[in-house]
């Protein structure tokens, strides 16, 4: 047996939710594949974080994803960047529709986001996509720096983007049509949609991914889409392939996971 759960977005109280049901079917020492996307707009990043990492530390046979978000919390604390080219509307990390504001208040107090122009996060939100320099964001900046843990950075430097599993290709986001593992790119992987969602052929194995919520985990027939929008606040549904068949676990137990 093999359990998956999509996105988290620091939601620690879908986590312990979806831990339980799969500890209840069985799975509390089973391997368990985690698809990315750790960090950004629930209230526990912090929180989800340290589960993991304890997890994993225990000696559970736990593998983990890199997801784009996972990568944005990196890449600001580490390298003082607040945006991503792959984000389309020009949005930076710190704007709440990305999340980034609600993973750093899980590290951070509130007055750490205080801005001398007024508008707190807002502000902040702002100036994280002005190229020129701004000695607040700086601040904090250096601020997340000294209170993420290294050992959440390590966590995140060290994540996969690729999980090879019998039959099964587990990655966050998707791959490129056409283009053979060992040439995809890791922009790809976290970021993908278009040419990936739109594609009805036979990937040559059976994708599972995450990064594109819906209202429920979805089998297409050639991927399995696992990111139920528990970064929106609907449920963080586990799920499980067992034998030859797909299930999702629930309070009621499991329910087949079939194409659509």
């Amino acid at each position: 047996m093999l359990y998956v759960l999509g996105d988290i977005h620091g939601q620690t109280a879908a986590l312990d939710r979806a831990m339980a049901l799969i500890a209840a079917d069985g799975g509390a020492d089973r391997p368990l594949i985690f698809l990315g996307d750790y960090v950004d707009r629930g209230p526990d990043s912090r929180g989800v974080l340290d589960r993991l990492i304890s997890g994993r530390d225990a000696g559970r046979p736990w593998r983990f994803l890199l997801g784009n978000h996972d990568r944005m919390f990196l890449r600001f604390v580490t390298e003082a960047r607040t945006h991503d080219p792959k984000i389309l509307s020009g949005k930076g990390w710190l704007h709440p529709a990305l999340g980034g504001n609600a993973t750093l208040a899980s590290y951070l107090p509130e007055d750490a986001f205080a801005h001398p122009e007024g508008g707190g996060m807002e502000t902040l939100a702002r100036s994280g996509l002005d190229p020129l320099p701004d000695p607040h964001r700086d601040a904090l900046v250096a601020a997340a720096c000294e209170a993420v843990p290294q050992r959440h950075l390590d966590f995140v430097a060290g994540l996969s983007t690729m999980i090879e599993d019998g039959p099964h290709l587990f990655v966050h986001a998707g791959i490129r049509p056409g283009v053979p593992l060992t040439d995809q790119v890791e922009d790809d992987l976290i970021w993908i949609r278009d040419g990936f969602l739109d594609h009805d052929g036979d990937f040559g194995a059976l994708v599972v991914h995450g990064h594109t919520a819906l209202d429920r985990p979805t089998h297409f027939g050639n991927r399995i889409d696992l990111d139920g929008g528990a970064g929106y606040g609907r449920p963080l549904v586990p799920a499980l392939f067992d034998g030859t068949d797909w299930f999702t676990l629930h309070d009621d137990g499991r329910h087949p996971l079939r194409p659509r």
